[in-house]
């Protein structure tokens, strides 16, 4: 699997709804340097990243469609 998104135009704000949704978290992305981070310790903080960012594009498609 690729981490690319499908739609190239989408980066940038994929980018700005993961870095609200680690705020709302309380996860600072700037605190470590990535390669410092295990990967118990990166998927403690990426794993609800994803999950809520993944929620909330759900939530926008379900609202823009009712």
């Amino acid at each position: 699997m690729s981490n690319k998104p499908l739609v190239p135009e989408a980066k940038e704000r994929l980018n700005k709804l993961k870095i609200e949704t680690a705020n709302q978290l309380g996860i600072d992305l700037n605190k470590k340097y990535i390669a410092d981070l295990t990967s118990k310790d990166a998927g403690k903080s990426g794993g609800p990243i994803g999950g809520q960012m993944v929620k909330k594009m759900i939530q926008s498609y379900k609202d823009r469609f009712k």
